[in-house]
């Protein structure tokens, strides 16, 4: 009964919605660590997937075309394909390379079976020229890469008939200016025959994998939440001295 006393006021309105509070805000913070763990999983298992199909040996591009083409299966396999540039270009803007911005250029590829390809040439210096592409015939290799498409909250593009530059490698916006039958995904050069010059733009770095910050926010969202716990017990630790007979 003294037992039952000396506790008793934990069972009060007030207390039982701060109990319910500390152990929603406990529970919560767990599953949002064990959601950061999950994609911590999910990263390294992308990171994988990358790895093996970039280390893949190149084949020819219209292997891996079909009508039922799933550009996500074919992302990032090593490609190769022959054909000739058309002169016009769009410039890729507000984009990286070894860690400064840069601008990338895109050029439409006429390959042998008569689509186009857009690829990716690389990097120059912000707002500078883009070099003409090579007036003849050539085979590239490259990395081939899906369609981009806005993200709510990321700014569009202008809406122009003519694209000049462009934010994202927006295949379905571009396929109008070039005509013909465009390829569904676009190729990141890696190396070209004849090769690329002092003047072309610099080929674009391989990407480089990381694991994020998961790991990290799943650590702090752990620690978050037995400190809430702590805070718990001293709170009752607190207000059971408070509650003590003096001597």
């Amino acid at each position: 009964m003294a037992a039952a006393s000396k506790f008793g006021f934990l069972l009060r309105p007030k207390w039982l919605g701060f109990h319910l509070l500390c152990a929603c805000a406990v529970v919560g913070m767990i599953f949002a660590g064990m959601w950061q763990l999950q994609r911590l999983d999910q990263r390294r298992d992308a990171n994988a997937e990358f790895i093996e199909r970039i280390e893949q040996a190149p084949v020819p591009l219209e292997s891996l075309l079909a009508d039922d083409l799933d550009p996500d299966v074919v992302a990032n396999r090593r490609v190769t394909a022959s054909g000739t540039y058309l002169p016009d270009q769009v410039v890729l803007f507000n984009r990286s390379q070894g860690g400064r911005a840069v601008d990338n250029v895109l050029t439409p590829l006429v390959i042998d079976d008569g689509r186009v390809l857009i690829v990716n040439r690389g990097a120059i210096p912000v707002e500078g020229q883009a070099p003409s592409p090579p007036a003849v015939a050539v085979t590239i290799e490259g990395r081939l890469r899906p369609s981009e498409v806005r993200q709510r909250g990321e700014l569009s593009d202008a809406d122009t008939e003519v694209i000049a530059q462009t934010r994202r490698v927006d295949l379905e916006r571009l396929a109008p200016q070039f005509g013909g039958d465009l390829v569904p995904l676009y190729v990141e050069l890696v190396s070209s025959e004849p090769a690329a010059g002092p003047a072309d733009p610099a080929l674009l770095d391989t990407p480089v994998l990381g694991e994020g910050n998961h790991l990290s926010y799943a650590f702090q969202w752990f620690i978050f939440s037995v400190c809430v716990a702590a805070g718990w017990v001293l709170a009752v630790r607190r207000s059971l001295r408070t509650r003590a007979p003096n001597p």
